[in-house]
């Protein structure tokens, strides 16, 4: 059984709050899951796989930890070779790819920062060098910086932000496209910040906004060559993100707002990314599918 966030607690007060995770908070993006309180939980240990993937290689970015290491899991339990691109968490990165081998596939982790546009060309070098094939792209790393004004926003800021979150999705897609074939998938990490927006994430979310568009555009392009483009919109999911960025009160409430009232686990989107990676979604283009706890927002 997995542990149902959020817990409750009493303040020295006698008032109830609802309490998400322990208050806490790292010093810089994007964050490492070796040190968060508790772990998020990135692998259904129920999960089985059924050969959905089988031989396949998916090019996972952010898969070290989050949602792109429970991606990488579930990928791996169906039968694909995953390579995990990341900037430098090398320790969650390793953890990550000893857990891909135990279940059985290949994993190759790679080391590098995407805002280059060389670094996309060097990621599918090597995953080409290393499996002969790449199948599916999952574009799911990102950096938010919380400010009360768009006054606080620097342009250093903005373009760092769009930078890491919508320019090498860009640069990355180039690269790999040649290499994609009939029946390939793109998959790109979006947000429910794009629909909702935030008045403390926004340039974030104008760069969520932008996959959006970017990901049904990019589908129309694609159709006639039979590769498919879609996306997944999460709500307040529990990763190391969410320490690096946000303060340790506003951590000890996340996700008590949405109707489930707690955080989203990893693990819980992973089987989207699978059904969107295989033959299942095989009619499926152009799409979002919004993991949220029970946000109800128009796609």
């Amino acid at each position: 059984m997995y542990p149902i966030y959020p817990y409750y607690s009493k303040k020295q007060k006698l008032e109830t709050q609802l309490i998400a995770f322990p208050p806490q908070t790292q010093e810089q993006q994007p964050g490492l899951e070796y040190l968060m309180d508790p772990r998020p939980i990135s692998e259904n240990e129920n999960y089985l796989g059924s050969g959905k993937l089988l031989n396949k290689v998916a090019i996972i970015t952010g898969g070290d930890s989050g949602i792109g290491k429970a991606v990488a899991l579930a990928f791996a339990k169906e039968g694909a070779n995953i390579v995990i691109v990341y900037l430098n968490e090398h320790k969650d990165a390793q953890a990550t790819k000893e857990r891909v081998e135990q279940i059985g596939q290949k994993c190759l982790t790679i080391s590098t920062d995407l805002r280059e546009e060389k670094a996309s060309e060097k990621v599918v070098s090597k995953a080409m060098e290393s499996f002969g094939n790449i199948d599916i792209l999952v574009n799911n790393h990102a950096i938010q910086f919380v400010q009360k004004s768009i006054l606080d926003i620097t342009a250093k800021q903005l373009e760092n932000t769009f930078h890491t979150n919508l320019f090498s999705f860009f640069h990355l897609t180039k690269a790999v496209l040649p290499h994609l074939k009939k029946g390939s998938s793109i998959i790109n990490t979006a947000s429910i910040t794009a629909y909702e927006g935030h008045p403390e994430l926004i340039d974030y979310s104008a760069t969520k906004g932008a996959i959006v568009t970017f990901t049904r555009s990019l589908a129309l392009s694609l159709v006639d060559k039979q590769i498919r483009v879609n996306a997944t919109a999460p709500g307040p999911i529990w990763t190391p993100l969410i320490p690096a960025t946000l303060s340790k009160e506003d951590v000890a409430t996340y996700g008590v707002n949405t109707p489930m009232k707690r955080a989203g686990q990893p693990f819980e989107l992973a089987p989207a990314y699978v059904y969107l990676a295989s033959d299942d979604s095989g009619y499926v283009t152009g799409q979002v599918l919004h993991i949220n706890g029970g946000s109800f927002i128009s796609s």
